[in-house]
This record gives structure tokens, C-alpha cells and sequence, in this order.
């Protein structure tokens, strides 16, 4: 009989409940199976098939927007098929890359840099994610960045080659080992530029680099954007005041709405070119339409001009008045990049209590003229080419007079900027 009654309610029971581990012993660790030796991780990808992957999806999302806009025209008016679409689309792909097409009149080499940037952002992105893919993210291995760039390089060029075997057939001359090649130094830099950044060896260098060096990178690359920016102003200022001929230009096409839209947007491809002849415009050096041509504030000499309409833009003559005041732009630009940095400097320092020498500012202020020169170099040299044969064969500006002119004018007031900003503040 239990001793327990209603008035004496039943005590707790003061020992481990039944089926509970003793107190003091440790549970046991859940048995994990090591991976054998020489296995890879079920979540890393093989090199090669991620590399392949990526880079085909990068040539996809760059060339469909290509034969979108080419195809437009001959599907919407009936004036082609479907597969002459898709080749127009490939040897625009390939043009846009910088391939050279060689066709009845001549060779044709401008590049539409706006296509240009966004092959580089989809290669850069493929780079990122075929990282990711064979687990080498925030590894901080160069020797991982660079395999992955190379991997996604050799996928891209072959690709390449074969658009160039495509076109071919179709009527244009190309050559698949110069199409190989163009795409393999497009697909390593840009895969590289996006497996740095994932891997974490982009901050390394960084972290790594001498402060002077570093503030003289950014100045120099701020310079070069506020130039483009301003070229790119000026340029569209132009192409507005012509704006009638531009449109007279479109309508003698006479291919109806979608194929006017084509030509359009062909046009809007073409408008990074433009951005860099403009800068070169407001530098001095100038830029060429054809063969024995200049267009400079000074002089302006073309002969004939195929019907374009981003040409519609072209100063009549020579700068006067008050139109001069634009070459004041490019020492602008340069004054602004020297007070940024001055700016940033001081700031830092005011932060931390310290004084900033004049060796610590001057000498980055310096660096950002060659730094905007090589930049406005490849620039120019990546915007021209040539519209076929004869005197159509040079278009565009002098890579070496535009990185000259832009490194002396960009450092000298870069300089000028970064003394007076200051001196102003120690004034104050």
C-alpha cells in the first residue's frame, strides 16, 4: 500500500529520470565519414565543365541582344530569313569583339564599344561564377584566379572560332584563328578581373600597395571618367544640334519602322566611340574620318561621309568665340581629380590628428597623369578602326598623341588642384 495520501502530494523524484544519461559523461560525437584521399567535394564542380558553361552563357546573353537588333529589319520587312538574321547577328558578335570582316568593300573593323562592355561584363561574371563554382572563393590563391581566367578564356575562343567558321559560310571572310585569338584575349582578362575580386586576391593587392601608388590609381581613373563624362556631354550636344540631319539620314533608309529602330539602336552601339573622339576633341589631338581627314579645334578638313547618323554630329570648322572655352574642360577635370584626393587625404588625416606632407600629396596627384594617359590611350585606341576600303580605312584617333597630351595635361593639373586645395585649407 503506497504511504502517499490526497493531504501528502507526491514528492518529485530526485534521481536521473529512466532511460537518462548519467551526469558527467559526454555525448557522444556524431561520426562523420571522412572524404577519401584524392576525392573531391560533391559540391565542387570540374574545372572544365564550369568554365565551359560559363562561357558559353556569357556568348548567349552578349550576342542575342546583337542579332535582336540586326534581325530586326529583315524579319519585320521580309527582306531575309531566319537564318541570315542569326549569321548578321554572329559577324556583328564577332565585329563587336573586334574581329576584322572582310567583305566586298573592304575591311570592316569599328568595333561597337558599347557591345564591347557588355561582352567584358558577361566574361567577368562568368569568372565570378566559375569560382564559386570549384570552391576557390575568398581563398586568396592567384594561382586558383588565374586557372579559372585561362579555363573561361580557352571556352570563350573556342567559341569564337566557330561563329567565325559560321560566317564564313554565310558570305563574309573571317578567320577562325583571328577570331580565336581576339576572343581569348577578350575571355582571360575579363574572367580574370571577376576570379580576382571572388577570391579575395584583389583586396591582397590592394591591402598591399603603397598608399602613394594606390591614391594615384584612383585619381588617375577619376580624371579619366570626369574627361569621358565630358566628352560624352559634348558629343551629345553635338548629335542634338544636328539632331535634322541625323533624322533626314535614318528616313533615306527607307526600310520602315523596325528597320529605322535597327538602325537607331545601331547607332546607340557606337556611342562609347563617339564619347572617346569627343574627348580627344576637347584634348586637342583630334580624331580622323577617313584617310588625309582631321577634325581638331584648330581644323576641320573631311571629305565625303557615308550616311551615318552618329557623323551628323561633326563640327562644321574650326573653334571660335566662345566655343574655346571647352578646351578649358580637360584642366578642369584634372583640377577636380587633385581636390578629391587632397579632400580625402586631409580628411584621413585630420581624423587620425597627423599632418599631411606635400610629398604625400604631390607625388599621387603626379602618378594620376600617366595612369589617365594609358587609360585614354587604350580608349582611343579601341574606339577607331576602319568602314571598308579606301579612304574609309582610318577612323578615329591617335592613340599616342591622346595619351601623351592627356598624361601632361591631366598631371600638371591634378597638381595644381591638390597644392591649392591645400593650401586654401591651412589657410582657413
Amino acid at each position: 500500500m503506497s504511504r502517499v495520501t490526497p493531504d501528502q502530494p507526491r514528492r518529485p523524484a530526485t534521481g536521473p529520470p529512466a532511460g537518462a544519461r548519467p551526469p558527467g559523461r559526454a555525448r557522444p560525437a556524431a561520426r562523420v565519414p571522412a572524404p577519401r584521399s584524392g576525392e573531391e567535394p560533391r559540391s565542387r564542380a570540374p574545372l572544365p565543365v564550369a568554365a565551359g558553361v560559363a562561357a558559353l552563357w556569357a556568348a548567349l546573353t552578349s550576342w542575342l541582344p546583337v542579332s535582336a537588333v540586326l534581325g530586326l529589319a529583315q524579319l519585320s520587312e521580309d527582306a531575309g530569313s531566319f537564318g541570315g538574321a542569326l549569321r548578321a547577328g554572329l559577324a556583328g558578335w564577332l565585329l563587336g569583339h573586334g574581329v576584322p570582316l572582310q567583305t566586298t568593300a573592304g575591311s570592316l573593323g569599328l568595333a561597337p564599344l558599347a557591345l564591347s562592355a557588355l561582352a567584358v561584363w558577361r566574361l567577368t561574371r562568368a569568372g565570378v561564377h566559375v569560382t564559386r563554382a570549384v570552391g576557390a572563393r575568398g581563398t586568396g590563391s592567384p594561382r586558383q584566379a588565374l586557372t579559372v581566367a585561362v579555363a573561361v578564356g580557352i571556352g570563350y575562343a573556342l567559341l569564337g572560332a566557330l561563329a567565325a567558321f559560321a560566317v564564313d559560310a554565310g558570305g563574309l571572310r573571317v578567320s577562325p584563328l583571328t577570331a580565336a585569338l581576339t576572343f581569348a584575349a577578350f575571355g582571360v582578362p575579363g574572367a580574370l578581373a571577376g576570379a580576382l575580386r571572388t577570391t579575395g586576391v584583389w583586396a591582397l593587392l590592394a591591402a598591399r600597395c603603397a598608399p602613394a601608388l594606390r591614391d594615384g590609381l584612383r585619381t588617375g581613373l577619376v580624371a579619366a571618367l570626369l574627361l569621358c563624362g565630358a566628352g560624352a556631354g559634348a558629343a551629345g550636344l553635338a548629335v542634338a544640334t544636328g539632331g535634322g540631319d541625323a533624322a533626314d539620314m535614318i528616313g533615306a533608309y527607307r526600310t520602315g519602322v523596325a528597320g529605322q529602330a535597327g538602325i537607331t539602336l545601331v547607332s546607340l552601339a557606337y556611342a562609347p566611340n563617339a564619347t572617346a573622339w569627343s574627348a580627344s576633341y576637347l584634348l586637342g589631338p583630334g580624331f580622323a574620318v577617313g584617310t588625309d581627314t582631321a577634325v581638331r579645334t584648330s581644323e576641320v578638313s573631311v571629305g565625303a561621309l557615308p550616311a551615318v547618323p552618329l557623323l551628323a554630329g561633326l563640327p562644321r570648322g574650326p573653334m571660335d568665340g566662345l566655343g574655346g572655352a571647352l578646351l578649358a574642360v580637360p584642366v578642369l577635370a584634372a583640377m577636380a581629380a587633385g581636390w578629391l584626393l587632397a579632400r580625402r587625404l586631409l580628411r584621413a588625416a585630420a581624423e587620425e590628428r597627423a599632418e599631411v606632407g606635400w610629398p604625400a600629396l604631390l607625388l599621387p596627384a603626379a602618378l594620376a597623369g600617366p595612369v589617365t594617359g594609358a587609360l585614354l590611350g587604350l580608349f582611343a585606341a579601341a574606339s577607331g578602326g576602319s568602314l571598308g576600303g579606301g579612304r574609309l580605312a582610318e577612323i578615329g584617333p591617335s592613340p599616342w598623341a591622346v595619351a601623351a597630351v592627356a598624361t601632361l595635361v591631366i598631371g600638371v593639373g591634378a597638381v595644381l588642384g591638390a597644392a591649392a586645395t591645400r593650401t586654401l585649407t591651412r589657410t582657413r
